[in-house]
């Protein structure tokens, strides 16, 4: 399998304001969608869409999608398992338009009579690695899997100099050994996002032996502390229990956006991956055409540069966020996983971690 490593050379592109994504209407279709031309406003109607995803991307995005389109949204907020649940419940007779977030590849393999077959004309601008390879689902944002959290003051209570932690290595200094926060990737899907990355990045290929010697002797730091859950990590590194949180882009960034003083971000120079989170149109839904216009803005320019003042990264990986404690892309070393081999090798990869950890 080859190496799929590569340095990120994205060019820059303007970022428009949060204020300016409602100001402009959307490219949400047709020939317009295509070209990047306005789309004209549609005449109204609603989209009901079930979602997991924050108050802080709902807020950026549906706000300015109704305003370019004038389809009223009705949102239904739940959790990843309550959207599942509902959706696979309702499929005789569906009450979502939409599902946005809580669907990636191995739940569409699972679940594939759950979508409607649909590929958005704005998808072609995607970069190819984040291109709708399916025809059902489409990826709208990316989730940092790989970013180690360090805690200043505790770094210096070890006389470790954070800077000269800058990946994954260093994870196997003597002086971090119990002092590490990871999850359980068996458990938790943050913690099963680090594991594939070290595991791409960390050997002579991607997923070899090598790498997994690596993972044996960081299951030694860790010292038999391993956390149950995705939060624990990043709030027990910013409380001092821990060296590094071993944890995943946006609450981290988002720890720095409230005002931390005593933490770090450490992007792993080996390589840091950005797994794609997902958009659907529900198979058999009452508002077809509007959820495709919904859709369509997500991914649209527009749409994309509604991020750009969150912590979360655009698909469009020429939109760059504005926050300074989130660098460009151009200035990290951005892997890309083979999703499909993952998703396939789950059960076992997870075997062989709870071997590891059990000893």
């Amino acid at each position: 399998m080859k190496k799929k490593i590569l340095s990120a050379l994205l060019a820059s592109a303007m970022v428009l304001s949060l204020a300016a994504c409602g100001s402009t209407p959307a490219s949400t279709g047709g020939s317009d969608a295509a070209s990047g031309g306005d789309a004209v406003p549609a005449s109204g109607g609603e989209v009901v869409v079930y979602s997991p995803n924050s108050d802080t991307e709902v807020n950026a995005v549906i706000p300015a999608f109704e305003e370019a389109t004038g389809i009223k949204v009705i949102l239904q907020s739940m959790g990843t398992g309550d959207v599942l649940a509902r959706l696979e419940a309702e499929k005789a007779n569906p009450q979502a338009d939409v599902n946005w977030g809580a669907v990636n590849l191995a739940f569409y393999t699972e679940h594939p009579d759950l979508y409607m077959e649909y590929v958005s004309p704005n998808d072609a601008a995607l970069p190819e690695a984040y291109q709708n390879s399916t025809g059902y689902f489409t990826n709208t944002k990316l989730s940092g899997s790989a970013a180690l959290l360090l805690n200043l003051d505790v770094f210096e209570e070890l006389g470790l100099d954070p800077d000269e932690f800058t990946g994954y290595k260093d994870l196997l200094r003597p002086e971090l050994k119990g002092r590490i926060a990871m999850g359980d990737p068996t458990a938790s899907s943050s913690a099963w996002a680090e594991l594939t990355n070290m595991l791409l990045v960390m050997g002579d290929e991607p997923y070899d032996e090598k790498a997994w010697e690596f993972v044996g002797q960081f299951v030694e730091q860790l010292d038999g502390s391993i956390l149950s859950s995705s939060s624990q990590i990043y709030k027990a590194t910013a409380d001092g229990e821990y060296a590094v949180g071993v944890s995943y882009e946006d609450p981290c960034v988002g720890l720095l956006e409230d005002g931390a003083t005593n933490l770090k971000v450490v992007y792993p120079e080996e390589g840091a991956v950005w797994l794609p989170a997902g958009v659907a149109i529900v198979k058999g839904c009452k508002n077809e055409e509007n959820a495709k216009k919904f859709v369509d803005f997500l991914i649209s320019q527009e749409g994309q540069e509604c991020y750009a003042d969150t912590s979360i990264r655009p698909v469009l990986t020429s939109v760059e966020n504005t926050s300074p404690n989130m660098p460009p892309f151009s200035e990290i070393n951005v892997a890309y996983e083979d999703i499909e081999y993952c998703a396939e090798m789950q059960s076992q990869w997870q075997e062989r971690w709870l071997e590891l950890v059990t000893g």
